[in-house]
């Protein structure tokens, strides 16, 4: 993809987020949904004071001390307009790392330019979720870009300024410092995948991790086994990642849990279901990447076919499997207070209209979380090792998992860091995924600013 394409889509993207942030603080003039919690505490850091806390906050200041700084910097009062300022930047900014990180995974150099983002790293920062909270004074944005450069960082080696990037990113939201893990763990993988013998050295030791496409169950057994001669290379670019998370744990202690302040709506729970919907939601997001391969869909859909009924082995496995599923969906099902009654959030008419709409459907929906698992694991797998595969979906686990809320803003980081790795995208491919997101970007923007209805509010993810 031509660097004239992408510096052209980079373009059109911030014209467009500015004027949309311009009709957004026209039309949405007071502090909406989250804001009225966060506007006034940074206000009061803006003021000088330092003290004060709102308790119902349950993320540490990451962003209001981003906004104390660049007020700093452009000598702006913090008034709603100017502070929506901080994540629209941040916005702005997401097409230049995810640059680096998807050029990461497709094994090939960046622009070398800092400010020429390729054409796919826009169209990745149009993703519907990280473009809609770019422009509400929310941490979401601020919190991905974090992550991304932090993973950035780790992968070319730098693991001081990764540790230290994820100590930043964690002042954003306190599940990052699992991506921070997920930071150090890729570079370590990919680093195990390609190092060579030095001229004249012995031959280093070999971590088992097969091609994923290829790989069995016993291949996963046979790379835990082969762990422990590989870890003390592994050791010394981990120290910087074991500080931070002495840090971590010591603000864990001192707090008394990871939540700040009101921790009595934020209890962690076993939601296993949490995992279905997320890599659902994540494949009707993405399925214009995930049908553009370089094989196509009919391939795809054959594979995904035979992984499932191949032979009769394959086939009782996921019988077994959608039996598991069943009884997961059973004893871990959250009817969360907040889904519940809160009518503003497009998720309240999804749990209403599908999966309240009879006690069955929600076992109904198992085959459909196992195709899109496999679908995502195809292709996502194709040029990857089986560890480097399977490390992500690990890391969502504790990300996803505790939280009893079925919430779409969660599944940001996980989406857009599974969708990083997708790295066979045709040039078609990615002009339907970018007209896909636009499509769902100006539905969900028009429906946010000009249908509020009387005693609902506003719509909105």
């Amino acid at each position: 993809m031509s660097s004239s394409l992408g510096s052209t889509a980079f373009v059109v993207f911030a014209v467009f987020s500015v004027v949309t942030l311009k009709e957004l603080n026209i039309q949405v003039n007071e502090p909406y949904m989250d804001e009225p919690f966060h506007i006034p505490q940074v206000q009061a850091y803006c003021n000088g004071d330092w003290s004060y806390w709102d308790q119902k906050i349950t993320t540490p200041p990451g962003l209001y001390v981003l906004s104390v700084l660049l007020k700093g910097i452009f000598v702006f009062k913090c008034r709603l307009p100017t502070l929506r300022l901080t994540p629209l930047l941040t916005l702005l900014l997401l097409p230049l790392a995810t640059t680096h990180l998807l050029r990461y995974h497709q094994r090939m150099r960046p622009p070398p330019s800092l400010l020429t983002p390729t054409f796919d790293s826009v169209v990745l920062s149009t993703f519907p979720i990280a473009w809609f909270f770019g422009f509400l004074y929310y941490t979401d944005v601020p919190s991905l870009l974090s992550v991304i450069i932090t993973i950035v960082a780790a992968s070319q080696g730098r693991h001081w300024v990764a540790s230290m990037l994820g100590i930043i990113s964690c002042t954003f939201r306190q599940t990052n410092i699992i991506w921070l893990l997920y930071a150090y763990a890729s570079s370590q993988l990919t680093h195990l995948r390609f190092r060579r013998a030095p001229p004249g050295g012995s031959k280093p030791a070999r971590l088992h991790d097969p091609p994923a496409l290829a790989a069995g169950p016993l291949d996963l057994v046979r790379s835990i086994l082969s762990a422990p001669m590989i870890l003390p290379d592994l050791l010394p670019p981990f120290i910087p990642y074991a500080l931070t998370l002495a840090l971590f744990g010591g603000f864990v202690i001192w707090n008394g849990g990871i939540v700040l302040g009101d921790k009595s709506n934020h209890v962690a729970s076993f939601h296993l279901p949490q995992l279905y919907y997320f890599i659902a939601f994540a494949t009707i997001m993405g399925w214009p990447a995930l049908a553009s391969g370089d094989s196509g869909w009919k391939a795809l859909a054959n594979d995904v076919q035979y992984r499932i009924f191949g032979n009769k082995r394959r086939t009782v496995m996921h019988v077994a499997v959608s039996v598991a599923m069943g009884l997961s969906i059973k004893l871990f099902t959250i009817h969360h207070p907040f889904l519940l009654s809160d009518n503003r959030h497009y998720t309240f008419y999804v749990w209403k209209r599908i999966f309240s709409l009879h006690p069955i459907v929600p076992y109904l929906l198992i085959p459909g979380y196992i195709v899109c698992a496999w679908i995502w694991f195809l292709r996502v797998g194709r040029e990857q090792t089986l560890l480097q595969t399977l490390l992500l979906p690990v890391c969502t686990l504790p990300v996803l998992l505790p939280s009893p809320l079925l919430e779409p803003r969660y599944f940001l980081i996980p989406y857009v860091l599974m969708r990083a790795q997708l790295v066979d995208v045709t040039t078609w491919g990615l002009l339907l995924e970018g007209l896909w997101y636009a499509l769902i970007n100006a539905g969900t923007m028009y429906v946010f600013l000009y249908k509020e209805r009387e005693g609902v509010g506003r719509f909105m993810w």
